[in-house]
């Protein structure tokens, strides 16, 4: 079974659009794959360097609000599956977005804002690292001899989709 977590990616700033996630001019590129090395290109925030080993590193991505916006496009959740991010946990998605975690077996955690802010207290410390467990809807943020966790909500078919690795594998099992 795929494991969730890993070192977490803090991007603090709501709206973040699938334009920054993968920009447009890559979207003609024949495999997921080719996606990899573009990841987060046009991404504008203060010290964000999407080449960085923290970047590379990172299996789980913070973020605020709206996470996701934009054209709707499946490349944006492709970037982030072959560059091995597992979850992205935000405030709130774009839907469209969203489901298309779901739908490539990755999970859009959504947190409170006051929840948020506690993981975003984060930041500024070295080696964060998330676990995610799916099957208990919890998540723990742990840095040094701290950590906090975190219950979520994940609809029954999301949960099965995530859990299944994905739409395709899904309806294998289902069809």
């Amino acid at each position: 079974m795929k494991t969730f977590g890993g070192p977490v990616l803090f991007l603090d700033r709501a709206d973040i659009n699938t334009d920054e996630i993968i920009p447009a001019k890559y979207l003609t590129e024949i495999t997921k794959q080719d996606l990899k090395p573009y990841i987060l290109e046009d991404l504008k925030l203060d010290g964000f360097d999407p080449k960085s080993e923290k970047t590379r590193k990172a299996r789980v991505v913070v973020s605020r609000e709206n996470f996701g916006c934009g054209s709707s496009r499946e490349h944006a959740p492709w970037v982030f599956e072959v560059n091995d991010i597992t979850a992205v946990v935000a405030e709130s998605f774009a839907r469209i977005f969203r489901q298309n975690m779901f739908n490539c077996g990755m999970a859009a955690i959504e947190l409170s804002r006051s929840q948020m802010d506690v993981i975003f207290s984060y930041a500024n410390n070295n080696d964060v690292t998330m676990s995610i467990d799916i099957q208990a809807q919890s998540l723990t943020i742990s840095a040094k001899d701290r950590h906090d966790t975190f219950n979520f909500e994940l609809s029954p078919f999301d949960k099965a989709l995530v859990l299944a690795g994905g739409w395709v594998d899904y309806a294998d099992t289902k069809y």
